[in-house]
């Protein structure tokens, strides 16, 4: 697919919708140290496999592994150190995972079937969902994965709470003649399988790299001086957005500067109260009513520090000035709604030759020549 000055490449080989910038791109070649591999299979599932036999693998080559049984096909995402740390990382239970092994690069044929599982994918999803309904089962079945050789599926689904689903499995395995693994998944899970692209016009981070969902709570919002507003601050899958925890150290570090309670600020005008805050920035916003007229006006930490000392003491700062003169304005006989408000002023000489002209003008409406006798 092209236009006008550019190209777009769509690789149907690769097992997730998009991709994220190579940044381990440049890193170099670690596989002497470690044999260790992970392999990405559909969306966001990832594994790890031993090279036994010392193939020359890279990132981004597909390749064939060892299940059980059967064999599967996916994408190398890690090699050598990298996959051995992130497998540290990532399994608790390191003595009961089972570390297979990859077969060989996937050939022309194995690329072929895989590609016949995944467009089975779909419509194995449409009727599972047909027969989990028609057994009133309280569950969703978010997604469908099969197995490189078509032999097995992953059935992912979400529920509230704990679903009998021994019935459903028989009917999933007389339906579709597969082996059949339920995996329960939650909100943001399915988001991740299903992608998208966010508020921010990126890609989800859960369907592009995040493999790790943490809890956020409001806590981060109050931190930041976000909006409360929930249509905002919630993501695809209905809950906060991930990206909240991206800055919220920044914004902690930052608020140690503020004072530890917003309070109203008394002037010599009434009482002010704060209605924003801006971390970053170190300011504050606060509103105040005078003669039935609502004014804002910011301030810095330093200044409210300042004015909160002030007003332990019993003073009430003036924090307003009356009397705002400009330059040249008093006397100055510009209309404020004329456009040309924002013009120059002439020089006395030019305004005296204009006043001439705009006489004549009145004095002669039809420009008609003027006789000098």
């Amino acid at each position: 697919m092209s236009c006008d000055g550019c190209t777009f490449k769509i690789d149907n080989s690769r097992p997730a919708m998009l991709d994220t910038y190579d940044w381990l791109n440049d890193l170099p070649d670690t596989t002497d140290i470690s044999d260790m591999v992970e392999v990405r299979f559909k969306s966001t599932r990832k594994e790890y496999f031993k090279n036994t036999e010392t193939l020359d693998l890279k990132r981004g080559d597909t390749v064939v592994v060892a299940t059980s049984p059967g064999h599967d096909v996916g994408v190398i995402t890690l090699t050598g150190y990298l996959a051995e740390k992130q497998f540290n990382l990532k399994i608790k239970n390191k003595e009961r995972y089972v570390l297979q092994t990859i077969y060989r690069k996937a050939n022309k044929g194995d690329l072929e079937n895989w590609e016949k599982a995944k467009n089975l994918e779909k419509p194995t999803m449409i009727r599972a969902r047909q027969i989990a309904a028609s057994l009133n089962l309280n569950m969703k079945i978010g997604d469908v994965e099969y197995r490189g050789d078509s032999g097995k599926a992953i059935f992912y689904y979400i529920a509230d709470g704990r679903v009998d689903f021994r019935e459903l499995i028989k009917h999933y395995a007389s339906e579709f003649r597969i082996r059949v693994e339920m995996k329960q998944i939650g909100a943001r899970q399915e988001a991740g399988r299903v992608g998208g692209i966010g508020s921010c016009g990126r890609e989800l981070c859960c369907s592009s790299w995040r493999t790790d969902f943490t809890s956020i709570s409001t806590d981060s919002i109050i931190k930041q001086g976000l909006s409360p507003s929930a249509s905002k601050m919630a993501g695809a899958c209905g809950k906060l957005k991930c990206c909240l925890m991206y800055e919220i150290d920044a914004y902690m570090e930052a608020g140690e500067d503020f004072p530890k309670e917003l309070l109203s600020l008394n002037t010599s005008k009434g009482l002010a109260k704060p209605i924003k805050t801006d971390y970053l920035a170190k300011k504050i916003w606060y509103t105040i009513t005078t003669n039935a007229r609502v004014q804002t006006f910011e301030l810095s930490t330093t200044e409210v520090k300042d004015i909160i000392q002030q007003n332990k003491k019993g003073i009430k700062p003036d924090l307003f000035n009356e009397k705002v003169e400009v330059e040249g304005l008093a006397d100055s006989n510009i209309n404020e709604d004329s456009i040309d408000r924002f013009d120059k002023p002439l020089s006395k000489q030019k305004v005296f030759h204009k006043k001439n002209r705009n006489s004549n003008r009145n004095r002669n409406p039809h420009n008609k020549p003027v006789s000098r006798k």
